[in-house]
């Protein structure tokens, strides 16, 4: 990092460096084909390219197996929220949904339009600060499918492992805000989605992992723009797709490769959240919002002790070079939003202005 702050943004967030500087030039001309990146036609072989490596290096850091579908759909994961239901939730059928953040409640709130929702478990209770352990989870008898989100980025909460769910059903997951910042075993799922301004690239396009057998079973006839069987058999470009946005995802996926793959991006995670959770946990000053065995290594929230004291830090964190760390507008407080791309040294600098601010007004 030179001129560029310290982004703790939670989305759109920070890109890798190398990315941002590959992107500068392909603009201009990309494989020297003297057309820039957003010039070029959908349809043509430099985008086939984009297209087909972008796939292939998806496949290759999560080994994901030949029979799932690697599509780079639009409309963010607030349009999944829809199309997943309207594909695989019967009229007459029920969904299990792990409601655990805003962002769960939205997913319930869209799929109601198309079936039975029922809620496994909630954490609602105390304003969604924990994880449901699986003793606390009650599934329905016959779920067409079973949806959580992995990660919470309002309230900084993240699943250790997936749910464990009852036989003859699937597994959804929202990992909008985790993908690939781990190890994931793909095979676990029926479909995965994730919007791509967190750990992926730009805000604009939608990665979705879905295994093709379910494409043959949809629950509807649907518009094909919301089927995923017409995505997947039109190499995800039924339509003008969103180029730029997936040239980047595509850029991202081989930085994450040349960085060593997602076990390499899970040490750096952790090493990246534990640097601020010592500096909370060492404090009487700064109080964590998550429960500590649900804590995120994506987005660490906490408190200080007046909203006097927080507007202060946060004025102060401004003026050092640090972006992005105001906590959502529902619940307030800070939020630091570590993503892949975000480097350890902003971590460890925000530790230590954290130390001195309490030094000077604890």
């Amino acid at each position: 990092m030179t001129d560029r702050a310290f982004n703790f943004s939670p989305g759109p967030a920070c890109l890798p460096e190398a990315v941002l500087r590959e992107a500068q030039r392909d603009l201009w001309d990309i494989a020297g084909s003297g057309v820039g990146i957003l010039e070029h036609s959908h349809r043509g072989g430099v985008v086939d390219g984009i297209f087909a490596d972008a796939a292939a290096d998806c496949r290759k850091l999560a080994s994901i197996p030949d029979e799932y579908g690697v599509l780079f759909l639009s409309g963010g994961a607030s349009t999944q929220f829809t199309m997943l239901p309207a594909n695989f939730l019967p009229a007459d059928g029920v969904a299990d949904y792990l409601k655990t953040g805003s962002w769960s409640e939205k997913a319930i709130a869209e799929a109601e339009s198309y079936g039975r929702v029922h809620v496994a478990c909630s954490s609602a209770d105390r304003d969604y600060s924990y994880l449901p352990a699986s003793a606390e989870t009650r599934f329905s008898e016959r779920p067409a499918y079973v949806h959580y989100t992995s990660n919470n980025t309002v309230v900084g909460t993240q699943f250790r492992e997936p749910p464990l769910i009852p036989g003859g059903t699937w597994l959804a997951c929202d990992a909008s805000s985790d993908i690939f910042s781990r190890p994931i075993d793909v095979s676990r799922f029926g479909l995965i989605y994730a919007s791509a301004q967190k750990n992926l690239g730009p805000a604009g396009v939608t990665l979705v992992i879905v295994r093709r057998e379910l494409l043959e079973r949809t629950a509807r006839e649907l518009p094909s723009m919301l089927r995923y069987a017409v995505h997947d058999q039109q190499d995800s470009r039924y339509n003008t797709p969103p180029v730029f946005q997936v040239y980047v995802v595509g850029q991202v996926l081989r930085w994450t490769l040349d960085q060593g793959g997602l076990e390499a991006m899970a040490e750096r995670n952790l090493e990246k959240a534990t640097a601020l959770y010592d500096a909370i946990d060492s404090s009487d000053f700064y109080t964590g919002t998550a429960r500590p065995d649900a804590r995120s290594l994506m987005n660490v929230t906490f408190r200080l002790p007046s909203e006097a004291f927080e507007s202060e830090f946060l004025l102060e964190a401004e003026q050092a070079g640090f972006a992005g760390l105001k906590g959502h507008r529902s619940v307030g407080g800070v939020r630091a939003s570590i993503y892949n791309a975000f480097p350890l040294a902003g971590c460890r600098a925000l530790a230590e202005l954290m130390r001195e601010f309490e030094r000077t007004r604890g």
